[in-house]
């Protein structure tokens, strides 16, 4: 299929300092688009962004769930540090082996100078539009640095979320005229770009698809009813949601090249955390494969954490380049703030590493330097805790204190669990690992005296709920 929109490489407006357009995607796996290695889903759009830009094959989300990883783009800080360390409000099991830390605080902290924030100081216009699932009330994102945000929807047009398996087993295949409100939050960001193309703006689209319960419009999940996979699953409504968000993507490369805003403009596309393969209940089909990484979202095997990242900055980057560099999360506040020309405000720690000079094809600004992760709370997985340095990564359990380390260049799928015949490498890491975590005030869990063997997976209420 060929794409949708094709790239106009002029720069009649020229500025010096770009628009910004940051496009995150909800729950999209590495393997999910075409350019990725997916033989299911048609992601043209996607493909062709990533040849006018840079692919990155080693990018990854600072946290295997939404909201601490969110945190981290708008702070440049890794989710530890700011005190966000599960999604919003989070998963609590009462009688599981170990009590978790919880959240510092249910929000991004409003002493935080948000990204938006420092744009708008640096003379940006700003947007958002989508999901946020860094607070409410005080700590939306008008009150982060957005100058517009999603209007609500009219109450009769809302839905409630499923509250069973039942429920989501029913509505897994929901079907409607805009679900997950893609076409709507596209052409939001259409219209702020047409009305923002005279001066340097900052979009931040971020979509709810492809995010339980699936739901797609009738007609794209019947394109793929019978279509086989190899050995993909196919999963008609999820591929469809899959499209749908590739189609908003090629809309928004399509409003920007016919604005002749592209020479100008550093577009981003990302994902917040790996593929769900089911919901988080363990119940109900097979909806894709993060292969052939290990495990999926909740985790921080890789199916959790790498990501699908491509940068489109005309001028900058080369069309059609890759990049092998690790990167993270916490990467794209330093890159944003100072491509628009201004500073990191004083004061304000960044864990992460500016990337222009990796999208211009010059050597890594910090060469072996190493990523971290802090999930201490259960999911799809037990607590745990991790880094990458160079080809090895280290993951610590804290139910057991296991360590399991893996040769990424050579084990992508971690099937080889090298920690027995490398005790020097997981010994020199597991000390930088600790070090790490002193450093950020990383919590960790503790041993629950409500253990209860038989009730361990039971799901309680999350005390930062509340009541």
């Amino acid at each position: 299929m060929m794409p949708m929109t094709r790239f106009f490489g002029g720069c009649a407006k020229s500025r010096s300092a770009p628009n910004i357009v940051f496009i995150l995607i909800d729950d999209l796996g590495w393997s999910d688009i075409g350019c990725y290695g997916s033989k299911v889903n048609n992601t043209p759009n996607i493909d062709a962004l990533s040849e006018q830009g840079m692919r990155f094959t080693n990018a990854y989300a600072a946290a295997p769930v939404c909201s601490p990883t969110r945190a981290s783009i708008h702070s440049g800080q890794y989710p530890a540090r700011v005190g966000v360390i599960d999604f919003i409000p989070g998963h609590w099991r009462p009688y599981e082996k170990l009590t978790v830390p919880v959240n510092r605080t249910q929000y991004l902290p409003l002493e935080i100078p948000a990204l938006a924030e420092v744009l708008r100081k640096g003379g940006y216009r700003t947007a958002h539009f989508g999901k946020w699932h860094l607070g409410w009330g005080d700590h939306s994102p008008e009150n982060q640095g957005f100058d517009v945000t999603t209007p609500p929807r009219p109450a009769s047009q809302r839905k409630p979320r499923p509250q069973s398996t039942e429920e989501w087993l029913r509505s897994v295949d929901i079907t409607e005229d805009n679900p997950k409100d893609v076409d709507r939050l596209t052409g939001l960001a259409e219209e702020f770009i047409r009305k923002n193309g005279d001066a340097p703006f900052f979009l931040y689209l971020s979509h709810r698809t492809v995010h339980i319960p699936l739901a797609a419009k009738p007609g794209t999940v019947e394109k793929y009813r019978g279509r086989a996979g190899g050995d993909q699953p196919v999963h008609p409504a999820y591929s469809a949601m899959v499209e749908e968000m590739d189609a908003s993507v090629g809309r928004v490369m399509k409003t920007i090249d016919e604005l002749d805003l592209a020479g100008n403009t550093l577009l981003v596309f990302f994902s917040d955390n790996g593929g769900l393969i089911r919901d988080y209940m363990k119940v109900g089909p097979v909806v894709t494969s993060n292969s052939p990484l290990r495990a999926e979202k909740g985790t921080l095997y890789e199916g959790g954490i790498r990501e699908p990242l491509i940068v489109r900055w005309p001028g900058v980057t080369e069309p059609g380049s890759q990049c092998r560099v690790p990167v993270s999360s916490v990467d794209l506040y330093p890159t944003f703030i100072r491509a628009a020309g201004q500073k990191v405000p004083q004061g304000h720690i960044i864990d992460g590493m500016d990337l222009r000079p990796l999208l211009q094809r010059e050597k890594s600004p910090a060469p072996g330097r190493a990523l971290y992760w802090h999930y201490p709370v259960y999911h799809h997985s037990t607590p745990a805790c991790a880094m990458r340095e160079g080809e090895w990564k280290l993951i610590e359990f804290f139910e057991d204190g296991r360590l399991e380390l893996y040769n990424l260049e050579e084990d992508i799928g971690e099937q080889r669990n090298l920690a027995q015949q490398r005790p020097e490498i997981v010994e020199a890491m597991h000390r930088k690992l600790i070090a790490w975590r002193e450093s950020v005030g990383a919590e960790l869990p503790v041993f629950n005296p409500d253990f209860d063997p038989g009730r361990r997976d039971e799901w309680g209420r999350h005390p930062g709920q509340g009541g």
